[in-house]
């Protein structure tokens, strides 16, 4: 039988675990359509591809974009997926984030190096290889060795990264409607991640209205209730769109979900790679 998590994250971004472990811990779990979206990077698809083949898993190439409703004032997770990254669209877009964040996270060791927490761009950077861009993951993998969903990890983390914390502002991202055209302009499929995490119900009517080239939602994710599925099965049916679904696993940099815990639907997406493959 068919499984598949169309939402992983590996060292490329903020993931933790390898591309080779990522492979290694999704062929354990029956996994057999894989799809990594790191952030706003497809430098790891080509290892991915090595791997996969070596575990005998159809993977599906990714990214997911970190771009912004400028209408709401609020970010927006673009997921896309079986593009041709060559064409270049998606990588001239995301570099130019990748640049804002690397500069932002080096500003925000420096913000919080003067609160007497002492921190290296070049320990936190050889923490983030081979990604070449910092997170906040990595600079709190400098500063804690608490896992991730201990209170203590969490605390530390809203005190420097929320609210008033020394490193709380965040970086311009790229208009949701510039990404969709990237995902498009590059043959992939675009879909909106995890709405009912960032609210991005009301935009999605409107992606749809603009014809800009919006295809599918995530529907299974971790953070979506029965309600967000309810909502994104009566968007679905009423504009025709397809649904997504994984794991949005990051290793020991995010939750304790494990891949397949949260099966991708064998969808429109699903059948079309397989049939263009």
């Amino acid at each position: 039988m068919s499984k598949a998590d169309l939402h992983v994250h590996s060292h490329f971004s903020d993931g933790a675990d390898s591309i080779q472990m990522v492979m290694e811990k999704a062929a354990a779990a029956g996994i057999t359509h894989l799809s990594i979206v790191d952030h706003d990077t497809v430098k790891g698809q080509e290892e991915a591809l090595k791997w996969a083949q070596t575990y005998q898993i159809q993977l599906i190439p990714g990214i997911e974009i970190s771009a912004f409703d400028f209408k709401r004032n609020r970010k927006v997770h673009v997921l896309g997926y079986h593009f041709n990254s060559n064409k270049g669209h998606i990588v001239a877009l995301c570099n130019k984030v990748l640049k804002r964040r690397q500069a932002h996270s080096i500003w925000q060791i420096g913000q919080i190096k003067k609160q007497g927490i002492p921190l290296s761009v070049k320990e936190i950077s050889h923490i983030a290889s081979p990604s070449e861009t910092i997170y906040k993951q990595h600079i709190m993998a400098a500063i804690t060795s608490e896992p991730y969903e201990s209170e203590a990890y969490r605390k530390l983390y809203r005190s420097l990264f929320k609210g008033g914390g020394v490193a709380a502002f965040d970086i311009a991202y790229a208009d949701v409607y510039d990404a969709i055209r990237a995902i498009k302009a590059d043959g992939g499929f675009a879909v909106i991640a995890h709405p009912g995490q960032l609210d991005s119900y009301d935009l999605i009517t409107e992606l749809v209205d603009s014809q800009v080239g919006l295809d599918g939602v995530e529907r299974i994710h971790p953070d979506h209730s029965e309600v967000d599925h309810q909502r994104i099965d009566t968007l679905m049916e009423r504009y025709d769109l397809f649904m997504t679904g994984g794991s949005d696993y990051h290793g020991a940099f995010g939750s304790s979900v494990r891949m397949g815990d949260f099966d991708s639907p064998m969808n429109r997406l699903l059948t079309d790679y397989l049939v263009c493959k």
